[in-house]
This record gives structure tokens, C-alpha cells and sequence, in this order.
């Protein structure tokens, strides 16, 4: 077979394949990806809890805004927000990573209620191609009717494709506790000094119309890693976490979470941090972003997206991953809400999740199109409003002996784990509250009756079997410990299937949060 034919055959494999792919979500818009949404309120009476979302469009239109009046079930066109200090030339446009925030507080003289937006804006070149980059804060004081420049964060230049460019990007700014704006963003500005990209910051004194010295938060020697794309959360203790993207490092793409006191010290900036990793070596992988939600325990829960996933994940990207213990130990999958298509590389690229008020949650990112997969061009953002269960510790997360993942349609997450029989385990590493709870164990067997052992803190619990309508159920009541708890599913005489284990009876975190 030709080689040229050899890689259309392959070209149309791999488009079947994308297009056999289970979309979930209701189109919003054309758009390549990096949503960004907030809820407003703090500005004026009538503008309080609507949600305006921005996003990346293909083309030089600027930035799109859009809004919803109802959580997120219908939205509308608002209006391209372009780039302003270089309106009329053709050549500039504000572009992309946009990141949309709302000041709870007032910072400088700009009022509580202001919206911020950052985005990169970019200069073609005469054949048009991108050669200068800009990280330029826009802000609204009516509700996002009308956007004014405010300044530059940080320039750039040359070729996105060029391994020598000097770009910067991904603005994320916010506004830190003594009243002052930080702007993290991603620089290839010191490659001579051996860093091929780095994350850094700047501190604005004056709401964002000048801005500070450069810092170092992620910086890996070498020449060769590629930290980027960090975003910024507040969590339940008021410290600040930080996920980036490491690319080009020794687990390509792979997620790492920092933590500082004060937004601005980050520690060593050669260290990597901690990597997001399920107990079975799944870790999230490039354009990740976190938020921290009230729910999930007494410390609330940390939420990650990725654009795909390594070590054995999900490598469409179609899960979550959360820890309810401000970081600290493994963390655990949750189907996302939408499930996009993959395709490109952009498809997924930044994602936007937002607690609603009746408890289910928005989820927005992009997907590419069913006709054209690897075309980022053609993308097209979608949303989802679902409830996300951060009491289910799936199977297929757990630390394995003896086990094996295995795909299933009809599982939680679409996977589970097979459990041998004889000396196998599943090991769960749960962090819960004190008390009572009640764990349940979704399970099957294939053909020879069996049934999980569980043992919980070393103690084994008897269980009572239920065969549910959707699967077998093993369940018991027992005493779990403040903070972390072991509990193992062991293999009984014949093999298992195994889908999740759940913990019920945790409390939610108190508003203003509580943790450790």
C-alpha cells in the first residue's frame, strides 16, 4: 500500500472514531476553546447573578461575551470585546485565553462590582502569521455593557511554531487580600537562561493601570520543561492553589498543584509541587484548570479539568478529578458533565465549571465537529448542567493488587475494576468526616457467585447484599475516622467487577469554609 494511501486509510479510522464518540451537551456557539464564567454579584442591584462567559472564537473578531439570566440554561450574544489600543489596524486583535473575574472588593479606584477581563492580543505579521503577543486587562463598571483598556500586563514576540519565540500568555488575574491585583500568566521570555517556559507573576498597586516586577513562581532548568497555563483558586483556609500544565516533562502534559499563603509565595520555583494523581497512576494532562466548591465534605472539594489524560486515564478528557482534602492525598474521578468529542488539540482546551444554586453544576468546554475532528477551526462550545457526586470513589482510581481496569458503558465512569480472586484488593484512600457513614459497594460478578469483602481501618465489616436493579450492592455502617481512612475491598472465591465505592453521611463545608 502506498504511504500516501496508508495515511488516508489511518486519517479516516481515527475520524470514525471521533465521530463514533458519545457527545453530551447542548451547542452554545462556534468557538476552539478556553472558556472562562463568572457569576456577578457585587455590582448593581440588577446586574447581580447573571453569568457572562468569554471564550476563544476562530478568526480576528476579538472576544466573545456572552450571557445567561438563568444559571446557565439559555444564553445570548452580547458582544466581541476587541482589542482597543490598536483599533484600526488589522493586524491586532485581543485574541485569545481570555479569563473574565468579578472584584468583590474594591482595588484602587476602580469599585466592587467591576469586572476584569484579561486576554492576549496579537499582531500578524504580513503573511499572517502571530508575532507579537500582549496580556491586556480590559475593565466594565455597567455589568459588561461597555469595556474600556485599562493596561499592558506583559509583551511578547515571535511565531507560536517557532521553538525560539519569545511569546507570553494565559493571563489570570485576581485580586488578593490587602487590595492589590495579581496577574499570573506564561513566559518563553527567558529561554538564554535555560528556562523554555516559565510561570511567573506581577502585582499591581493601583487596580491594574501599572504593573510590578516580574516573579518567578514555576521555573525548571534545563531548557527542556515547559510549565504553563496556571490558574489560580481561593480554597476553604484561605490559602491560594495553583494548577499548570508541565509539558515536556518526564509524564508529557502531567498536572501539578502548588500552594501558597498569600497568592505570592509559591515556594521554590524549581520545585514541581505535587502531581493530581488517582491511587491507580491516573494524573490529568495539559490545559487544566481547578476551582474549589463548598460541597464534598467538611473542607469542601477541589475540582480539576484537563484537556486529556495520561498513565492510563481517560485520554479524551470526558472526566474531572476532585480531592475533598484541600489537596492533601489522592484524588478521584467524576464524569464530567459535557462530553465532548476529541479530535485536536484544542478540543477541551480550558474549561469552565460553576456551582448553580439547586446544587447540579455548569459545565462548559469545547468539542470538536463530527464532519471535521481535527479541524480546531470548526470547534463548537458546548454545556451541560448535571450534579457531580463527590461521595462515589470510583473503582478504577483505587491503588490495584491483583486487578485490572476494564472499560464498561454502564458503569459510573464508564470503567471498572476486575478484582481476581484469591489475595487481590482494591485500597481506598478515603478522607471523611467522624462518625457513622454508610459504604456501599456497586459490584457484579461474572456467572460464579461472589461477593466483596470489606474491611475498613483493618477491621473487617459484614455486609448485606442487595441486588439492585442496576447492579449488585454491598453495604454496611461503620465508625470512620476524622481525616483519613483505609478502607479495602478484597476478592472472595471468584472474579469481581467492581464499580465504585460509596461514603455516605459527610457534611458540607460551612460557607467561608473550614480547613485544615
Amino acid at each position: 500500500m502506498k504511504r500516501t494511501m496508508f495515511a488516508l486509510v489511518l486519517a479516516l479510522a481515527a475520524m470514525a472514531a471521533h465521530a463514533d464518540e458519545r457527545v453530551v451537551g447542548e451547542r452554545m456557539a462556534d468557538g476552539t476553546g478556553y472558556a472562562s464564567v463568572v457569576r456577578t454579584g457585587h455590582g448593581q442591584a440588577p446586574d447581580r447573578g447573571r453569568l457572562l462567559m468569554v471564550f476563544e472564537q476562530d478568526g480576528m473578531a476579538g472576544i466573545p461575551l456572552w450571557e445567561s439570566r438563568d444559571e446557565g440554561a439559555h444564553w445570548r450574544f452580547l458582544m466581541n470585546v476587541t482589542d482597543q489600543p490598536h483599533a484600526g489596524d488589522k493586524q491586532w486583535q485581543l485574541r485569545w485565553q481570555p479569563h473574565i473575574t468579578e472584584l468583590a472588593q474594591a482595588t484602587g479606584d476602580l469599585p466592587a462590582g467591576t469586572l476584569l477581563l484579561s486576554a492576549n492580543a496579537t499582531r500578524n505579521d504580513e503573511h499572517g502569521r502571530v508575532y507579537v503577543e500582549d496580556l491586556q486587562m480590559y475593565v466594565s463598571t455597567d455589568g459588561g455593557k461597555s469595556w474600556r483598556y485599562r493596561s499592558s500586563i506583559v509583551q511578547g514576540g515571535g511565531r507560536p511554531e517557532d521553538k525560539d519565540n519569545k511569546g507570553v500568555w494565559e493571563p489570570n488575574v485576581h485580586r488578593l487580600d490587602d487590595g492589590r491585583l495579581v496577574a499570573y500568566y506564561s513566559s518563553e521570555q527567558h529561554k538564554g537562561e535555560g528556562y523554555n517556559q516559565l510561570l511567573a507573576h506581577k502585582v499591581s498597586a493601583d487596580g491594574g493601570r501599572s504593573w510590578g516586577r516580574e516573579v518567578w513562581d514555576v521555573a525548571i532548568p534545563g531548557g527542556v520543561q515547559r510549565p504553563g497555563m496556571a490558574i489560580v483558586a481561593r480554597l476553604a483556609d484561605k490559602r491560594y492553589a495553583m494548577t499548570y500544565e508541565n509539558i515536556d516533562g518526564p509524564r508529557n502534559g502531567q498536572v501539578f498543584i502548588k500552594f501558597s499563603r498569600d497568592g505570592l509565595d509559591w515556594g521554590d520555583p524549581q520545585r514541581h509541587g505535587e502531581p493530581v494523581m488517582t491511587l491507580s497512576g491516573f494524573w490529568p494532562s495539559a490545559c487544566p484548570v481547578l476551582q474549589w466548591f463548598p460541597q464534598g465534605g467538611p473542607e469542601g472539594v477541589i475540582v480539576v479539568s484537563a484537556q486529556r489524560a495520561g498513565g492510563g486515564g481517560d485520554e479524551g478528557g470526558r472526566s474531572l478529578y476532585w480531592n475533598n482534602a484541600s489537596g492533601r492525598g489522592p484524588w478521584w474521578e467524576v464524569r464530567a458533565p459535557v462530553q465532548k468529542r476529541s479530535g485536536n488539540i484544542h478540543a477541551g482546551w480550558t474549561q469552565a465549571l460553576l456551582a448553580r444554586g439547586d446544587g447540579s453544576f455548569l459545565h462548559v468546554t469545547s468539542s470538536s465537529a463530527a464532519d471535521a475532528p481535527e479541524q480546531a477551526s470548526r470547534n463548537e462550545m458546548l454545556s451541560a448542567i448535571a450534579p457531580l457526586r463527590f461521595d462515589r470513589y470510583e473503582a478504577e482510581d483505587a491503588e490495584l493488587t491483583g486487578a485490572a481496569v476494564v472499560p464498561d458503558p454502564a458503569a459510573s465512569n464508564q470503567r471498572k475494576a476486575r478484582l481476581g480472586q484469591g489475595e487481590s484488593r482494591l485500597r481506598f484512600l478515603v478522607h471523611a468526616a467522624g462518625g457513622v457513614h454508610r459504604l456501599s459497594v456497586r459490584f457484579g460478578d461474572l456467572g460464579l457467585p461472589a461477593a466483596p469483602v470489606l474491611v475498613v481501618n483493618g477491621a473487617r465489616v459484614p455486609a448485606a447484599i442487595d441486588k439492585a436493579t442496576d447492579g449488585q450492592l454491598a453495604t454496611v455502617s461503620a465508625s470512620l475516622l476524622p481525616g483519613f481512612n483505609t478502607i479495602d475491598i478484597e476478592g472472595g472465591d471468584h472474579v469481581l467487577d467492581i464499580d465504585y465505592l460509596q461514603v455516605d453521611g459527610d457534611a458540607p463545608a460551612s460557607p467561608g469554609g473550614k480547613g485544615k
